[in-house]
C-alpha cells in the first residue's frame, strides 16, 4: 500500500479565482492597486503571507513586518468566507481518488495553507473523507519544502514514507519530495512561473486521469530497479 501525498492550491483545487479575489479585496481595502489574474497566479504557493509578500513586491513595496501580519490577518479573515465561492477540484480528480482507494492506496493532503482553511475548503467541496490526513504549514511547525512536514503527513495518515508519492504542481512540492526521498508526479495544469517539466519531477501528468497508470508506472519501475517492492527514490 503506497500513500499518495497531495499538495491542495494549484494540484487537487483550482483555488486561484477565489484566493486572487481575497487578495484584491484587501489590497485595494488598504488603499494599494491590485494585481490581475495572470499576473497573480503564478504567486501562489508557499501560503497566503507568501502570496502577500509576492503581490507587494510587484509593486516594489517591502512593508514592514507589522503592516505584512496586518494585511495578512485581514486576507486570512475574508478568504475563510470566500474560500470555495469559486474554487472547484480540477477535472477527473474525483474519479482518479476512487480509482486509487480502491486500489488500497493511502491518500493524504500536505499543503502550505493553514491547516483549518484546508479542511474548510475540502469540507465545502465535499472532499475532506477522502483523505487519512490533511495537515498544513502550521501542523507540524514546518512547513514545505522541509521534508518534516511530508514525513509527518504519511505518518498521520498510518503509511510508511518510504512507501509513499508526492504529487504537486511546483518547485516547492518538488524540492519536498527530493529532501524527503521519494518520488514526485507533476500537474503541469497548476500554479508555477515555469514549466513543471523543467523542474524534473519524476513524471509529469496533465489530467488526474493520468494519475493511476503514473503512480503504477512508478511502483513498477522500483520494483524492477530494487527487487524488493516499492520504496522511495535512493
Amino acid at each position: 500500500m503506497i500513500t499518495i501525498v497531495f499538495d491542495l492550491d494549484g494540484t487537487l483545487v483550482d483555488t486561484a479565482p477565489d484566493l486572487i479575489d481575497s487578495l484584491n479585496f484587501i489590497l485595494a481595502e488598504h488603499g494599494l492597486p491590485c494585481v490581475p489574474y495572470e499576473t497573480a497566479r503564478p504567486l501562489i504557493g508557499g501560503g497566503a503571507k507568501a502570496l502577500m509578500e509576492r503581490a507587494l513586491a510587484i509593486e516594489g513595496r517591502s512593508d514592514s513586518i507589522m503592516e505584512l501580519e496586518r494585511l495578512y490577518e485581514s486576507f486570512v479573515s475574508y478568504y475563510a468566507q470566500h474560500i470555495a465561492d469559486r474554487s472547484r477540484p480540477f477535472s477527473h480528480l474525483e474519479a482518479a481518488l476512487d480509482r486509487l482507494a480502491e486500489t488500497g492506496h493511502r491518500l493524504a493532503v500536505c499543503t502550505n495553507k493553514l491547516e483549518r482553511l484546508s479542511r474548510r475548503l475540502l469540507d465545502e467541496l465535499q472532499l475532506s473523507h477522502r483523505f487519512a490526513a490533511i495537515c498544513g504549514q502550521d501542523t507540524f511547525g514546518v512547513q514545505k519544502p522541509d521534508p518534516e512536514v511530508f514525513r509527518g503527513t504519511v505518518k498521520r495518515a498510518g503509511g510508511q514514507p518510504e512507501l509513499s508519492i508526492m504529487v504537486g504542481d511546483s518547485i516547492t512540492d518538488v524540492r519536498t519530495a527530493r529532501a524527503a526521498k521519494v518520488p514526485v508526479i507533476g500537474v503541469d495544469f497548476g500554479y508555477t512561473d515555469v514549466p513543471i517539466a523543467t523542474l524534473a519531477p519524476d513524471r509529469v501528468i496533465s489530467s488526474f486521469a493520468e494519475l493511476p497508470a503514473a503512480i503504477d508506472d512508478l511502483a513498477l519501475a522500483k520494483n524492477s530497479m530494487d527487487g524488493q517492492g516499492f520504496i522511495g527514490r535512493k
